[in-house]
């Protein structure tokens, strides 16, 4: 009596699936909603008045496209050193990596080639945007990997990722950078990495969950502290700038005008944070119509006062 042939482990239609299911689980953990954070390679030639200039963009854009691959490839390390972490979190245990949708193996070889291809796109630019990546994924791999669970290194290091995107689209376009716009750059990052941090604390004493082990060394009172001296040293450096931009262009009264949104908008999103609605920046500026007018007001002002 002859016997039936073997059947394949898996059919092609589930082989195909779960392909697909990698494949789509990949694209979350690369994170595409924290694009949005790369705009900020923008601030540069806003500022200093290049929007227009087609040969700037083109290099803007190129800074652009590096910041979004050494970014997602950098997510992808960080949540493969978290795996563990991250599944016992109400909220992370989610992500693709921690659930088990993509092997942190996987994880590893794409952050590997992202990482590089980074490094590649951005030496179309200019060599100073190369040495800013080469920066950023030294300072983040480092993060990653260790400075994740030091206090105040850890707020440090995720602020310089927005200071460093600000300075990224001088860097591939060879714009000269204000020091009072690097100084509101940074504190402003500071300022809102301070208030995910609160919002984090605030979850975790609601939850019980473990969110971080950084953040067993803060207090919500200390949160506060560093957000509320960040929020007073973005406004006074960017008051600063206003009127360096005000003497530069004619003595124009835009400049000055937009401060009054500015600082509105600021006051704004702090109340945003002490509501606990802080973990993370692009969800405030997606959900706050309010803020995002006074974002609309202060963009105007400004732009008026550089291009008018």
């Amino acid at each position: 009596m002859s016997s039936a042939p073997a059947q394949p482990a898996t059919s092609p239609s589930k082989a195909s699936a779960g392909v697909a299911a990698v494949a789509v689980g990949l694209l979350r953990a690369v994170r595409p909603r924290q694009w949005t954070k790369n705009v900020l390679v923008l601030a540069a030639p806003l500022a200093g008045g290049f929007l227009l200039d087609a040969d700037v963009m083109i290099k803007v854009a190129v800074a652009f496209v590096a910041f979004t691959l050494v970014a997602s490839g950098i997510y992808l390390v960080n949540d493969a050193a978290d795996v563990e972490a991250d599944r016992a979190h109400p909220t992370k245990k989610n992500r693709p990596i921690a659930a088990g949708i993509v092997s942190t193996r996987l994880a590893g070889v794409v952050a590997a080639v992202l990482l590089a291809a980074a490094l590649a796109v951005s030496l179309l630019a200019s060599v100073q945007l190369l040495t800013v990546i080469a920066v950023y994924i030294a300072v983040q791999l480092a993060y990653c990997w260790s400075l994740k669970h030091q206090p105040v290194l850890d707020i440090c290091i995720v602020a310089s990722g927005f200071l460093m995107r600000a300075i990224a689209g001088g860097a591939a376009a060879g714009i000269v950078l204000s020091q009072w716009f690097l100084l509101a750059a940074g504190f402003g990052s500071l300022f809102m990495v301070a208030g995910k941090r609160f919002a984090e604390i605030e979850l975790a004493e609601r939850t019980g969950a473990r969110i971080r082990k950084s953040l067993e060394s803060y207090s919500a009172s200390y949160l506060r502290f560093v957000w509320a001296l960040a929020a007073t040293v973005l406004i006074m450096t960017y008051c600063l700038w206003a009127l360096e931009i005000r003497a530069a262009h004619h003595n124009s009264a835009w400049s000055v005008i937009s401060m009054a949104p500015f600082v509105v908008a600021v006051l704004r999103y702090a109340v945003d944070v002490d509501n606990g609605d802080g973990g993370e920046p692009e969800e405030i500026a997606l959900k706050d119509r309010v803020l995002q007018v006074l974002g609309l007001i202060w963009l105007g002002t400004f732009a008026m006062a550089v291009y008018s």
